[in-house]
């Protein structure tokens, strides 16, 4: 699926809990922005099931993170309605949410924000970016070289959309 034609000012990373691979690939991505000069895109993450609501980023996610040099910071939250409105890109880490995501989605316009995160990824052939939280600690720096990956192959994308947008703008 292409990217919306309009400039990526924010991205939303959606999981199940917004305790391990969402909130994960928020970190990623803000660093690669900040590293980037692209800054000023807003990156958030949510769940689609509410229960950890406040909680912070699971630890064993934050320990293999920290390891790459990640903050790991945020708060557990659900999506909300307004979420189609405020973000431009809305990102799931597998079918299931995906799938519940295009049926929270309230038009077409909100349907065409919603894409399949693995869809950045270059490296790896994942079309689902797996949940590690009850599985080993492998599972979690396997999530995070899948999130790496993709969020580069979307930094890539970001840059040209945000060219071709600024290009078009001077035509």
């Amino acid at each position: 699926m292409p990217l919306p034609q309009s400039e990526i000012r924010s991205i939303l990373f959606v999981c199940w809990g917004n305790i391990c691979r969402s909130p994960s690939a928020e970190n990623v991505m803000r660093a690669l922005l900040d590293r980037s000069g692209l800054s000023y895109v807003r990156c958030d993450s949510a769940g689609t099931m509410d229960a950890h609501r406040g909680n912070p980023p699971d630890p064993r996610m934050s320990a293999a993170g920290k390891r790459r040099g990640l903050p790991m910071t945020g708060s557990a939250r659900g999506i909300k309605s307004t979420d189609f409105q405020e973000f431009d890109l809305i990102l799931a880490m597998d079918q299931a949410n995906f799938d519940v995501l295009r049926r929270l989605a309230p038009n077409e316009a909100g349907l065409n924000k919603v894409h399949m995160f693995c869809e950045f990824c270059r490296e790896f052939n994942e079309t689902e970016v797996p949940d590690p939280y009850y599985g080993g600690l492998d599972g979690f720096e396997n999530v995070l070289d899948l999130l790496e990956d993709g969020c580069r192959g979307l930094l890539v994308e970001l840059r040209g959309n945000q060219y071709q947008h600024s290009d078009e703008s001077h035509s």
